[in-house]
C-alpha cells in the first residue's frame, strides 16, 4: 500500500506563490503516474497536474498552465506543486493522487491512491 501526505497550504494574497508537497511512503512502484487534483466547496474534483515517476514528463490543466510546476525528487519520495500568481479561483483542496498508468489520466477515477489534501487559499 502506499501512503500520502500532502503539506504546504495556507493562506496567500492575490499574486502570491506556495509551494505544496507530497510525501510517499509505503511499497514502491516500478511506474506510475503522480498527480495533483483540487475541489472547491460544492464542485467536483478537477485536474491540475500530473508527473511520470521518473519525471521525465508533465501534464497541466489549461488553468494553470504557465503558473505551477509540478517536480518530483525520486530520492525523498516526494512530489511538488509550485503554484505561482495565485488567484482567488485557485482557492481549493488540493489533493495528491497516484495511478498505475503509464500515460496520464485526467479523471480522478483512474488514480488509486490519495492523500487526506491540504486547504490553499488565495485572499483579493
Amino acid at each position: 500500500q502506499v501512503q500520502l501526505v500532502e503539506s504546504g497550504g495556507g493562506l496567500v494574497q492575490a499574486g502570491g506563490s506556495l509551494r505544496l508537497s507530497c510525501a510517499a511512503s509505503g511499497r514502491t512502484f516500478s511506474r506510475y503516474t503522480m498527480g495533483w487534483f483540487r475541489q472547491a466547496p460544492g464542485k467536483e474534483r478537477e485536474f491540475v497536474a500530473a508527473i511520470s515517476w521518473t519525471g521525465g514528463s508533465t501534464d497541466y490543466a489549461d488553468s494553470v498552465k504557465g503558473r505551477f510546476t509540478i517536480s518530483i525528487d525520486n530520492a525523498k519520495n516526494t512530489v511538488y506543486l509550485q503554484m505561482n500568481s495565485l488567484k482567488p479561483e485557485d482557492t481549493a483542496v488540493y489533493y495528491c493522487a497516484t495511478a498505475q498508468y503509464y500515460s496520464f489520466r485526467h479523471s480522478p477515477n483512474d488514480y488509486v491512491y490519495w492523500g487526506r489534501g491540504t486547504q490553499v487559499t488565495v485572499s483579493s
